[in-house]
């Protein structure tokens, strides 16, 4: 097989602000494996906070033109790459490329049923309280409503303000490691006043032990400190939810044995995204059929997605075959976007 790879720039309608970042546009890395025949395409962001970035992904992608051209599979590609962005782009798009000459839809290939729209979630980006209030009143077709949280004293303000605004959806924040156990606790009687029901990430990943002993009123989800399998067993007793996210855990191959570790731990299962188009969230749609909390909104903050894209309907997610993989596609597929 050949690569192609690329990176691509997609500006965001606002400015997204987490914890020590803020966001006017997104690069991803977009691969494409050919083998004349057939064609697969995975895209990835990969993770930032760790230094893995676009650039970083595509020179890795790149380095593994030789391998590529002497055979590869999914199972191979585990042991040449650790978790991280480029894993993922090479990963999903073998997957991609499986479904095409097997002639079955990923789905399928994956031993998952045949997949539904999942309810998601709809982020707002951690900004001032009346315009988490506006944002959360624009998004009048969401069900599910994510705020970011710093840790920057206006927090309480915000899940108000988001709460007041929109009463009747289920509410979740992220902290993206900003917060210290005091400061968690601080504000948790206003999270538990506007019927908050998850918390993801609240601590840096290297503070989970302050957790321990810790009795949530709220679940709390990992999220940063859940970056791939072999963190599974090392969580915190005091998460009972993980986030599982193809940038961190090295695509969908170990997406999926993640979920059964986390299942086999008796938590809930979450899948979330780095940001991205419609093709980042497809190979994770198909990880969302298995999850209890899905958290797929990437392309609703792009000022522009892929076509074809993914459906947003009634606070809903739908992911088609004709974005990712599906079984009837050859290498000369046209790509719009």
């Amino acid at each position: 097989m050949d690569i192609a790879v690329r990176v691509e720039t997609w500006p965001l309608v606002h400015p997204f602000r987490i914890t020590g970042w803020t966001y006017e546009a997104i690069e991803v890395v977009v691969v494409t494996l050919s083998d004349g025949d057939y064609r697969g395409r995975g895209e990835a962001a990969g993770v930032d906070y760790l230094g893995d970035t676009p650039a970083n992904v595509a020179a890795t992608i790149a380095s593994m033109q030789d391998a590529f051209r002497s055979g590869m599979d999914r199972q191979r590609l585990q042991s040449l790459l650790p978790p991280g962005g480029a894993r993922n782009a090479l990963d999903c798009a073998l997957w991609d490329i499986d479904a095409a000459r097997s002639g079955r839809p990923v789905w399928q290939e994956a031993g998952v049923r045949a997949p539904k729209p999942r309810l998601t979630t709809w982020t707002i980006g951690a900004e001032p309280p009346a315009v988490v209030g506006e944002r959360a009143k624009e998004y009048a077709g969401a069900r599910a409503i994510k705020l970011k949280l710093i840790g920057d004293g206006q927090d309480a303000a915000r899940v108000r303000a988001a709460r007041a605004a929109r009463p009747d959806v289920w509410l979740g924040v992220d902290g993206n490691q900003g917060f210290s156990r005091a400061t968690l606790e601080q504000i948790m009687p206003a999270l538990v006043e506007a019927r908050v029901e998850l918390i993801e990430q609240p601590l840096p990943l290297d503070r989970d032990a302050d957790l321990d002993g810790f009795a949530s009123p709220i679940p709390l989800a990992a999220d940063e400190s859940a970056q791939g399998l072999a963190s599974i067993a090392t969580l915190s007793g005091a998460f009972s939810v993980v986030n599982i996210k193809l940038d961190k855990c090295g695509g969908l191959t170990e997406a999926l044995a993640m979920v059964e570790a986390v299942r086999a731990r008796g938590m809930q299962v979450m899948v979330g995204n780095m940001l991205g188009t419609s093709l980042a969230m497809a190979p994770a749609f198909i990880v969302g059929q298995l999850c209890d909390i899905v958290d797929l909104d990437g392309p609703l903050l792009l000022s522009r997605d892929r076509s074809p894209s993914v459906e947003y309907r009634d606070g809903m997610v739908w992911c088609s075959e004709d974005i990712w993989g599906g079984a009837s596609r050859t290498a000369h597929v046209h790509e719009n976007g």
